[in-house]
């Protein structure tokens, strides 16, 4: 992790990281552990890359817990934040990473791949979001930062469920900010572009090119590159900005 991470001190604090055992939510859950923060990690399905998160983190074991749940649904997403509340456990900062695709032209597209995407990645922002802002609200302190994508402004073929996902979880953001304002929890949104992550692995080669062509900056996304901005609307400096997105994409 570079050095850059570090020059926010979160300490005392304690983030949840939706997605954290993975891409960019893994690499956004290192950040947040490498600047002193206690970080409770949530993931749906993947055993193996939990059980490879774990493993990689045993130094910070003491600060580091995981949760396996669906954000989409919201009877288990009220019993995670039950069981924080049943430990004592409080925290300051929500980043929600969770989310999936399932491409095909709308002509094409099966109604449970339209439904599977908009409830992972609309519904879930507001399960975690609303059940959040209830625990921060008494705290009246909070960062909430929502991983949101710029295909939801350009739109892509064969994305229409998930550029529509990604343009309501926007939408979402600006009106729930207005809303925590007055109780010192600010709602942001971080934009990744084109991202090297798994996310975009399996996509064919020369898509994979024709999406490289279309950077200014000529390259892929690190995950890094995107816990640098969560870092700064995550931390205490960062109190002045609600309702914004924040794009890290390369210039595309």
């Amino acid at each position: 992790m570079e050095d850059s991470n570090l020059k926010f001190n979160f300490e005392g604090q304690t983030a949840i990281v939706t997605g954290g055992t993975r891409g960019i939510g893994r690499g956004v859950a290192m950040a947040l552990l490498a600047a002193g923060a206690r970080v409770i990690v949530t993931y749906r399905s993947n055993q193996s890359s939990a059980e490879d998160f774990i493993t990689e983190n045993e130094a910070d074991a003491d600060r580091l817990s995981i949760h396996r749940f669906d954000v989409s649904q919201y009877d288990k997403t009220e019993e995670f934040f039950k069981t924080l509340e049943d430990a004592g456990e409080k925290f300051q900062i929500l980043v929600h990473c969770a989310g999936i695709r399932a491409d095909s032209i709308v002509g094409l597209m099966k109604a449970e791949d339209w439904n599977r995407v908009i409830e992972s990645n609309l519904t879930g922002t507001f399960n975690m979001c609303k059940l959040a802002v209830q625990k921060l609200s008494r705290q009246k302190y909070g960062r909430l930062v929502v991983i949101t994508s710029p295909i939801g402004r350009i739109g892509f073929a064969g994305q229409a469920n998930y550029s529509a996902s990604k343009a309501g979880q926007e939408a979402f953001v600006r009106s729930l900010s207005k809303e925590t304002a007055s109780r010192k929890i600010t709602v942001n949104c971080v934009s990744p572009g084109f991202i090297d992550t798994d996310f975009i692995a399996d996509l064919p080669e020369e898509q994979r090119q024709a999406y490289m062509d279309m950077i200014p900056m000529k390259r892929f996304g690190s995950a890094e590159d995107v816990a640098n901005c969560v870092l700064f609307l995550a931390s205490r400096e960062a109190s002045y900005i609600t309702g914004a997105v924040l794009e890290s994409t390369g210039g595309l």
